[in-house]
């Protein structure tokens, strides 16, 4: 007979148990606990003896337990590997382009797929901003040294605009991305985009230090961006002279950017040979910047200023009168509370007369109307006019290949810019898509047709096309 503290005994008990008959839970569940009571009761009248009994037993469930679940991460590898119909090497290619919150749940499905998902070029593309309260530097340094050289995009901070009551801010903070360039396992130079989304305190020029070892970008993104901008756009314009894709929003830039405090993004966007689509949302940029960033680009087709407190559109004629050679297919200027219903009145007269033979789509929407000596309604901005009178009908006669977007909600809607932040976000969320240029080229565009919503009652034209 076997040893009761033999492995053959413990094999029989454990067999027996295994092969216990069918029957309800309950019934099973009560026969334990009378089993456990009896033992209890036999065991001594000891207290320190009987919680020993008990710690036993459950440390026993437990490990009956992690065994079960072994087994059963080990039968779905075995299924997974029979029934997956991808090899390796394209399971890797697919899980390289899910965001990394998503990676890491697929990472606990089994044996196979976590090997595959902690294969380096999973992590080519790291996306932290669906796990923003989850997220901290740690885990960004974790998932940097798992990438190694093959890290291609990060994207890092949380999508949804922050408010003071918002209790999960992004834990990546601006003193975080000052000690990028340090550490050994960032590849900087292998970067090509690069995402930053309202991330705490970045409001220092050390913050932006990590573009310095960025040299190879092609997509920068900063939203929420505070005041050293004049920093930013230097180091832009000495270490990232190959970046296309430029959007950069900010929520409060006190200062105007004039040709002297703007002299560094001037010369970014002059000197780079490659940048196609730029957009400046909320920049209080003046007119004649406006202007040179405008006309200064060999190559670019895209141009965003939405949300401009200071551009009142003077700097359309120069642009229009001066660009027949211009690339640009695209100006969206929305919700720039200064512009004057005059000067896109020209506009619209000078594209009419074959001037601008480039331009494709113009978004000049507006919450609160445009500036208009004859406007309807009167504010701490002038005179606001809801309804302009735009030559839409022979603009689309002589260039039916352009687009003119025109919302101007009823001035007694509720829909208020200063204060709608849902709208913010809405465009947080365009900008984040980040839309194929392409599909404003020539061969798209030519049953493109004008667009004109006054009414209240009408759906805003969120989309820069």
């Amino acid at each position: 007979m076997d040893s009761p503290t033999s492995p053959a005994h413990a094999h029989s008990i454990i067999s027996s148990l295994l092969s216990f008959p069918d029957s309800s839970p309950i019934a099973i569940a009560s026969s334990f606990h009378g089993e456990l009571e009896k033992a209890l009761a036999s065991a001594s009248d000891d207290a320190s003896v009987q919680e020993r009994l008990v710690d036993r037993t459950l440390q026993l469930a437990s490990l009956l337990l992690e065994s079960t679940k072994r087994s059963f991460r080990k039968r779905a590898t075995v299924h997974n590997s029979i029934s997956w119909f991808l090899p390796p090497e394209l399971t890797i290619k697919v899980f390289s382009i899910l965001d990394t919150k998503s990676l890491m749940h697929v990472a606990a499905c089994c044996t196979m797929l976590k090997k595959c998902a902690m294969d380096r070029f999973a992590y080519a593309h790291v996306d932290l901003t669906t796990a923003t309260s989850e997220v901290d530097n740690k885990v960004v340094c974790n998932l940097i040294q798992r990438a190694g050289k093959e890290l291609r995009s990060l994207k890092l901070g949380s999508l949804a605009r922050p408010y003071p009551s918002d209790c999960n801010p992004s834990l990546v903070n601006g003193p975080f991305l000052s000690t990028l360039p340090r550490n050994p396992d960032f590849i900087g130079n292998r970067l090509k985009s690069l995402g930053l989304y309202n991330i705490r305190s970045m409001n220092r020029d050390s913050s932006f230090e990590v573009l310095s070892v960025c040299s190879n970008l092609t997509d920068l993104r900063i939203v929420g961006l505070n005041n050293p901008f004049m920093h930013l756009f230097k180091i832009l314009a000495e270490k990232c002279r190959l970046i296309e894709h430029l959007c950069i929003e900010t929520y409060q830039l006190l200062s105007t950017i004039d040709t002297i405090k703007g002299s560094h993004l001037i010369k970014f966007v002059t000197n780079s040979p490659n940048l196609t689509s730029l957009r400046l949302i909320g920049f209080r940029l003046t007119d004649e910047v406006a202007r040179i960033l405008a006309q200064s680009s060999r190559t670019l087709e895209y141009l965003n200023l939405s949300r401009s407190p200071t551009i009142n559109g003077r700097f359309l004629r120069d642009v229009r009168n001066s660009c027949k050679e211009s690339p640009l297919k695209t100006l969206i200027l929305r919700n720039c509370l200064k512009l004057q219903e005059r000067e896109v009145l020209e506009l619209c007269n000078s594209l009419i007369k074959g001037n601008f033979k480039s331009i494709l789509h113009i978004d000049v929407s507006n919450n609160r109307g445009l500036v208009s000596d004859n406007g309807n309604l009167v504010s701490d901005n002038g005179k606001r006019s809801y309804k302009p009178n735009f030559p839409l009908e022979k603009l689309k006669e002589e260039r039916s290949d352009v687009t003119l977007v025109a919302d101007f909600p009823s001035p007694w809607s509720l829909r208020d810019y200063p204060v709608c932040h849902e709208e913010d976000d809405e465009e947080l969320r365009e900008i984040e898509m980040m839309e194929d240029d392409a599909s404003l080229s020539d061969d798209s565009s030519s049953n493109a047709s004008l667009s004109y919503v006054p009414s209240s009652d009408a759906s805003s034209s969120d989309e820069e096309s």
